[in-house]
C-alpha cells in the first residue's frame, strides 16, 4: 500500500457524548498497515508538530479526500521556532487545493513551566533517556483546548490529533481524550468532535503510511542548533529509531 492507495484513513472518532464507533482495530496486509476507509466529509482540524506522525496524519487526511485546516500551537519552548520553520516547509511541499492555510495560536507557557528545561534550553533530556523524560505536564490538554475552541467558534466540528496507541502518557489515551471532547462539546459554542485516526497503530505502521511523504522536512528535536537537528537528544533518537523501522536512516542533511 502506498499513499495514494485505495486504502483510505479513517478518524477513530471521539465525539462530545462520550461514544467512540466501533470501527475495527487496524489490521496488516503484506506488512503494510490497512485502516479502516470512511467517507469524507467537511473540513477536519488537526493539531500539527512538524514531527513525523502529525506531518504523516496531516498528509494522509489530504490523501483521503479531507479538506484539511492545519494549526501549530506556539508556547515559547525553546525548540519551536526551529519546529514552525519546518513545518511550513512541510506544508508547502504537500500544498493542495483541500489544505487551508496554517493558523498559528499563542499560548505561553513560561509563566507555568518557569526555568523548566523545555523554556530555558539547559539540561535537555539526552538520547539515552526514557520517555518520561519529556514529558510535558498538561501539554495535551492545553493544545486541544486552544484548537478545539479556535474550530467550534469557526465552524469546524472535527479536530484530530495524531496520537499513537503505543504513547506511553495518559494524557494522551482514548478514555482521556473522550472526557475532554465531552467536556469540550458541552462548554463550548458547539460540538466538537476529537479524533485518533492513529490510535491503534504503532511507529513502525504509521512510518509505513507515511514512506511516500517527504519525511526528510519534518522536525523532531528539543535542542535544535541553528535550526537544524542536534543529533543528541531524546527526540533525536526517537526520530533515528522511527526511520529505522522501515529500513531507511535518518536524512543526513537534517542533522548537525
Amino acid at each position: 500500500m502506498n499513499e495514494s492507495g485505495s486504502d483510505s484513513a479513517s478518524p477513530t472518532e471521539i465525539s462530545g457524548n462520550g461514544r467512540p464507533p466501533s470501527f475495527p482495530r487496524p489490521i496488516e496486509s503484506n506488512g503494510s498497515p490497512q485502516i479502516p476507509s470512511s467517507r469524507p466529509a467537511e473540513t477536519v482540524g488537526i493539531l500539527v508538530s512538524g514531527g513525523l506522525d502529525s506531518c504523516i496524519l496531516l498528509k494522509r487526511l489530504l490523501d483521503d479526500g479531507h479538506a484539511v485546516q492545519p494549526f501549530y500551537i506556539r508556547g515559547g519552548l525553546c525548540w519551536q521556532a526551529a519546529e514552525q520553520a519546518a513545518l511550513e516547509r512541510f506544508i508547502a511541499a504537500v500544498s493542495c487545493r483541500r489544505l487551508r492555510p496554517l493558523v498559528v495560536l499563542d499560548l505561553p507557557m513560561g509563566d507555568v513551566y518557569g526555568d523548566h528545561w523545555s523554556v530555558t534550553g539547559r539540561d535537555v533530556p539526552a538520547a539515552d533517556t526514557p520517555d518520561e523524560a519529556v514529558y510535558l505536564p498538561g501539554r495535551v490538554a492545553l493544545l486541544t483546548v486552544k484548537a478545539a475552541l479556535w474550530c467550534q467558534l469557526h465552524g469546524i466540528g472535527s479536530l484530530a490529533l495524531a496520537t499513537l496507541g503505543t504513547n506511553p502518557f495518559d494524557d494522551a489515551t482514548a478514555s482521556s481524550l473522550e472526557r475532554l471532547g465531552t467536556a469540550l462539546s458541552g462548554m463550548g459554542p458547539g460540538p466538537i468532535r476529537l479524533l485518533r485516526p492513529f490510535g491503534g497503530l504503532d511507529k513502525r505502521q504509521v512510518m509505513e503510511i507515511g514512506r511516500a511523504c517527504p519525511l526528510d522536512l519534518t522536525f523532531s528535536c528539543i535542542a535544535p542548533r541553528d535550526g537544524a537537528h542536534c543529533g543528541r537528544c531524546n527526540k533525536c533518537a526517537e526520530r533515528r529509531e522511527a526511520f529505522r523501522l522501515i529500513g531507511r536512516e535518518e536524512p543526513m542533511e537534517a542533522v548537525v
